[in-house]
């Protein structure tokens, strides 16, 4: 599979690392392509990796992870072009974070909005999947924590492409845990923020989700 990654910071090639690994081709796309952290992670990573622009990203992807900042979205979809996501499976890391002020980060907007649902109106014809955004990055690839595998919660509505990512979780090291439609983005968003303000209490950052059922 080909899977195209936008976005270089620690998402971004913690996942294209992981991919890879799996045997994918990855292409990383970037605002510029001469962007050094792609250019290193290119370099390191080696055969059947690549990099370029966000739209060069978009095109080459049969799988598409979204994996900018939450905020800057809507400029790097618009860049990328939404006509190379038809029909793509495209997931949806972000969380639309607010790093003002002291304490954990906010949302910049939620409640009655997410960026799972701006994401999906601004790629109308791509099957877009909220996943990864409630967890960091350095456990996003086969987590070995106690009590595991964690629970991954996703949304979108497709549920093909969810049946897709669930099959990508699974050889990732987590359980699928399906809980609807893109508008559920605005109730996994806001996860990110207890995740985070656990790490901030502990000082530590290696916890993940888990549901637990009778």
């Amino acid at each position: 599979m080909k899977v195209g990654i936008l976005g270089t910071g620690d998402v971004g090639r913690v996942l294209g690392t992981a991919f890879h690994s799996l045997g994918h081709e990855v292409r990383m796309g970037s605002r510029s392509p001469d962007n050094p952290d792609m250019r290193t992670w290119v370099k390191a990573t080696g055969a059947q990796a690549s990099g370029g622009t966000f739209a060069e990203a978009a095109r080459f992807g049969d799988l598409i992870v979204l994996a900018t900042l939450g905020v800057a979205n809507e400029e790097a979809l618009r860049s990328a072009g939404p006509e190379n996501f038809r029909g793509k499976v495209v997931i949806d890391t972000t969380n639309p974070l607010d790093h003002s002020g002291d304490g954990p980060p906010k949302l910049a907007y939620g409640h009655t909005d997410s960026a799972g649902e701006r994401v999906q109106r601004l790629l109308p014809h791509a099957r877009v999947v909220k996943a990864f955004n409630t967890v960091g990055s350095p456990l996003m690839f086969r987590p070995a924590l106690r009590g595991g595998p964690p629970d991954m919660p996703i949304c979108g509505n497709d549920e093909g492409a969810k049946r897709e990512l669930a099959k990508v979780l699974k050889e990732f090291g987590w359980n699928p845990l399906d809980l609807g439609g893109i508008e559920m983005s605005r109730y996994l968003e806001p996860m990110c923020i207890v995740w985070v303000a656990h790490g901030l209490r502990r000082g530590s950052w290696d916890h993940a989700f888990k549901l637990l059922t009778k």
